[in-house]
This record gives C-alpha cells, structure tokens and sequence, in this order.
C-alpha cells in the first residue's frame, strides 16, 4: 500500500527513516517555534517560505513532543499522530510502518453490497472492545461497520464531534497499532470499515489554531461552532485531504462520511478532496465517499462522491411511525405519506421545494440511482438528539416498525442500523461529553435550551430533567447491551432480511431505476423499481392503523410479507401495519424480433 512522500505531506512529524523525524508547523502568526522532546531537549525549528517552520532531526518512533510558539504556549502538533493522553498531553511520533498487515489483498466491497452499521467505539469500550462484535455482525448480514469520529477530543467521553486533533485516533479508546488491529480484523471478517470525519469545525477546547495560525479560519464567515474553516488557503485544504488519505492510505479505512458538509464554506474544497482521494487510491480498491449535507446538494453526488445520508426520509417516516411533529419534523408534518413517496421515487423530499421558512432547499435528484441515498429509521443523531436519547421502538407500534424495518433493508437505498438496533437495545443514547468548569456548564444548558421549543419541555422545570451530558452516568447509561437472548426475536428478523437482501436484491442492484410511488392512503404507499436485470421490485406498504385498497401484480413472487401471511399478497386489501415485498421477472424476450412480450 504507497503512502504519502514528504513532499505530498507537509503537516505533521513525519519519520524520515527509523532513527529520524521531520517535524512541520504552519505558524504564520509565530515568530518563533521550537520542538519541545519530553528529554527536555528544545530545538528550535527552521524558519521557511509561507509560515512554514520545519527541522529534521534525530528522534525515533514513541518519542514524545510539544511544539513551543514565541516562549509563551506549549501546544500539541496540529497534525499529531497520537497522543500520550489528553489534548493537553504530549504529542506522539508514529511509525506508520509498524504494524504487520494481515489482509493485504483486501480490495474492499462495491457499494452496492453495503449495509452500514454506525457505532460509537467509546461506549463499546474501545477498538479492542469492538472488534469482539465484528463476527456477530458479519454473521448478521452487515457489511460495513461506520465508526462516530475519532479524532482526540477533550476528555474521555464524547460524541467526536467536538475533536481538535483530527490525525490522532483517540487516546481513551487506544493506540493506531489497535485501531489498524480492529479494520484489519474487520476485514478479515468480510466488513468494510467506514470513518466519520469532520472537516467544518475544530471543538471549543483545545485548539490553540487561533494563537499562531489565523489562517485556518474566516472571520467574515460562521457556522454554528463559530468562525469557518478558510479553505481558500492552501495550506488549510492539504490539511485536511491529507487527513483524509491518512485514513484511507495508512489505516487502510474503507471510506469516509464526511459530517456536515453544508458547514464548509468553499464550495470545490469538497470535488477536490473527492478528485484526489479517487486518484491516489489504488483503482482495484473499492473506497466509499459520502456526506451529510442539509443542502441536498445532488450534484455533488456525481463529482466522485457515492451517496448522501438522506434525512429527509427518515424525516418522513418517523413523523408517520410516531406522529411527532415538534421542531424540525414540522417540516414533515402536513403531508409525510406523500413525502416518503418522493424519497422513495426520487431520493430527496427537498429538491428546491420551499421549507416553512420560505427558504427553497436542495437540487432535483430523481436522475441519481437509488444507491445514491442512503436511508434509516435512526442514527446518532436522531436518538442521541432527543431529550432523553430514546430509541424508535420505545417510540411506535412493534408492528409498524417491523413493516419500516422491512423497507430499510429490502428498498434498493443503502440501509443504515444504529448500534443495538438489531436487538431493540433498551439503553438510551445520549448526548455526553467530558468538559469541566464554564464550558461543562454553558454545554449542559445549551442542551437543555435547545428543548425549548418541543412541546414536552416548554416548562423550564421539565428541561432540569434532561441528562447532564457532563455527568459520567450519562456516558454509562448510552452502554448499550449487545449480547444475550432477550432480543432473540429482533435479531432473527434483522437476519431474515438481509438474508433476502443479499440473496434477491443486492446481486439486482447495479442499474436499478425508480419506476414511480403510488399514494394508497395516509401512510400507505405503493413504490416498484426497475432492477438491473430488468426484474420490477414493489414494495407495498401501509404505516397506519387503517387497511388500504391494494391491487396485486400478476405474476409476483413474494419475497417477504409482515404479517408473514403470502394471502396478503393477493387479497386487495393492504392491513394495518403491513408490508409486502414482491418481485416480479424480467419479461422475456420474443425470440423473433427480440421485443418484450
């Protein structure tokens, strides 16, 4: 596997060979930088062209290091590898080379195959604690399993959200050597390892980017963590391309989810990350690119990026599964039948559509293939951003979410399961972080005031009673308990589904094309596809309490019906909380003149 030359990869310490290191800082704002060795030796670096400081130096690989910035701020390298511990411990120099690969030929897995299983490694108990789950997952029918962000954060617990060392893996969860361990086992189970990324902000506690490097930021430009990312400098956008190869290239990830890239202000940093990774990454290799993006952006998903997290119809289907229409489901909550039905049909809800605040929102995306949209009933956010972090089946009919559960895993999307999913886990995720002092506090009650607006915490007593994302029990209590029988029944319906996904629609999948979404009642839809063997996929489903008028197609083969019964299939009518999937073949050729009969 080639990786990076110090030419293509300026930031960082860098081993030259097994006895020495580069050690590079952009500082424009500094006058003087020194490498700090935890022998007490300090050398100063060399002054060069563009407020670059470098100095090669004698320093083997476990050396430990902090960069000096005018005698007046020892801070961690920005580009730093691993940490001895927290963001306010030393640096690490890393080896690269050190561990020994044990899948080299593994070429990934195309996207078609994927089925995305989004965990977070901290509650799981570390990289080592995860790779204990791999074969259970790969026995399941998951493909891929996609790890919350990694970068070192302050604190032991976090979402990764707030990470402001985005090359070091985070110290609490283990060293690289473990984490290269986990995807190396992973592949050897068969699983795709996806990273979470987050190139729009640096967290509020431990970036020191603002003392010696004005340039990472635009003052003239916020998100909602502050100022943004000027990714019109050059040294800022190899920053973090390089991050992105480093992933891909030495820890060998299988692809990246780029988190809220409507935060990134400069609209080609995106197509030039996607362009560079597509070029230095071997062609044989399968390397997965996609986005959360609010912005519906559909062209960005054909500028080298594979699919996007589709909100919308996940939107659409909790306001149908739970009736919730607080905040942002509101934009969901007049017309959701007919919303799911565009998502299905066509990817996106939103594809220039006025949002309630009169804004237009998104690009048309009824040309993009299916695969294209990756879709779920939950994720992260969506559990972790309730009040109380529930879980969807805490919050809807067991039926109804058995009938969305069989459309996530046999629609031609690309399903998504949130950790413990598989079992109904009853743990909550929470929101949890581990700050101290006046940002613990500003954290705890800007989670809580962010509830003002749901209709359950408009009294400010009931908001007291939102966790305290600070305190450890809620780290604790988002443990969720992945073993055991008590979610048997749930764990074998998971399998069953993907069994017929692997088996009838995964092998179908490349060239599938929508074939249009019919409206059969509040709830109820009715959505075929065209497969790439020219086979129609129809999914008939009905979310709500009340049977709907069905019309069964001729010639179907029933791959699965909820309530298993196959006469559904042909009685005209759609039951409550039902969903029937069918396939029916290709029609074949006239042997004459080659027409379809």
């Amino acid at each position: 596997m080639p990786l990076r030359t110090l030419e293509t990869w300026p930031h960082g310490a860098i081993m030259l060979d097994a006895e020495h290191t580069r050690f590079a800082l952009w500082a424009p704002d500094a006058f003087d930088v020194s490498v700090e060795l935890e022998d007490e030796q300090s050398l100063p670096l060399l002054p060069q062209a563009n407020g670059w400081f470098v100095l090669n130096t004698r320093c083997p690989a476990g050396t430990r290091y902090r960069y000096n910035i005018d005698g007046e701020l020892q801070v961690p390298d920005p580009a730093s590898r691993a940490q001895a511990g927290d963001i306010g411990s030393h640096s690490v120099v890393v080896d690269p080379l050190a561990y020994q690969w044990q899948h080299n030929d593994w070429p990934g897995r195309p996207w078609t195959e994927a089925v995305i299983y989004e965990l977070h490694v901290g509650v799981l108990g570390g990289f080592a604690a995860v790779e204990q789950h791999l074969a259970r997952l790969a026995e399941l029918g998951i493909t891929a399993i996609e790890l919350m962000p990694l970068a070192q954060f302050p604190g032991e617990r976090n979402w990764g959200y707030d990470g402001v060392l985005p090359y070091a893996p985070q110290s609490s969860y283990g060293t690289p050597e473990q984490l290269k361990h986990l995807i190396d086992t992973a592949h050897g189970h068969g699983l795709a390892v996806i990273l979470d990324v987050v190139y729009n902000h640096f967290g509020p506690d431990g970036n020191y980017l603002h003392r010696y490097a004005k340039g990472f930021f635009r003052e003239d430009k916020h998100t909602p963590w502050g100022a943004a990312i000027d990714f019109r400098q050059r040294e800022v956008r190899e920053f973090f391309i390089d991050n992105a190869l480093m992933w891909l290239l030495e820890y060998r990830f299988d692809g990246l989810r780029l988190d809220a890239v409507h935060a990134i202000e400069d609209p080609n940093f995106l197509q030039e990350l996607a362009l560079r990774v597509r070029q230095e990454t071997e062609p044989a290799r399968h390397v997965w690119l996609t986005v959360e993006n609010e912005h519906n952006e559909a062209t960005l998903l054909e500028q080298g990026f594979d699919a996007q997290w589709n909100d919308d119809g996940h939107n659409a289907l909790h306001v149908l599964l739970t009736g919730e229409t607080d905040a942002y489901y509101a934009e969901y909550a007049e017309r959701p039948t007919e919303q799911l039905a565009r998502c299905l049909n066509q990817g996106f809800v939103f594809q220039g559509h006025f949002t309630l605040d009169g804004t237009p929102r998104g690009e048309p995306s009824g040309h993009l293939p299916p695969s294209a949209f990756i879709l779920f009933l939950q994720n992260h956010d969506q559990i972790g951003n309730r009040a109380l972090g529930e879980r969807l089946h805490q919050l809807t009919p067991p039926d109804a979410l058995k009938a969305a559960t069989a459309l996530l895993l046999l629609s031609p999307m690309i399903p998504l399961l949130f950790m413990g999913d598989e079992f109904a886990a009853e743990q909550p995720f929470q929101f949890f972080t581990s700050h101290h002092g006046e940002l613990a506090g500003l954290v705890r009650e800007g989670r809580r005031n962010e509830f003002a607006g749901f209709s359950a915490f408009a009294d400010p007593h009931k908001r007291e009673q939102i966790p305290d994302p600070n305190d450890l029990q809620t780290f604790e209590a988002s443990r969720p308990l992945l073993t055991g029988n008590a979610h048997s029944a749930m764990h074998d319906f998971y399998r069953q589904l993907l069994q017929i996904r692997r088996r009838e629609i995964v092998p179908r999948l490349p060239g599938t094309e929508t074939q249009g979404t019919e409206v059969l009642g509040f709830g109820a839809i009715s959505a075929h596809w065209r497969m790439g063997d020219g086979s129609e996929l129809r999914i008939d489903l009905n979310l709500s309490g009340t049977p709907v008028v069905h019309h069964p197609q001729a010639g179907a083969t029933l791959l699965f019906a909820q309530p298993p019964q196959p006469e559904l299939l042909t009685q005209g009518v759609l039951a409550p909380y039902c969903v029937l999937v069918s396939l029916t073949p290709a029609t074949p050729l006239h042997p004459v003149n080659g027409e379809r009969l």
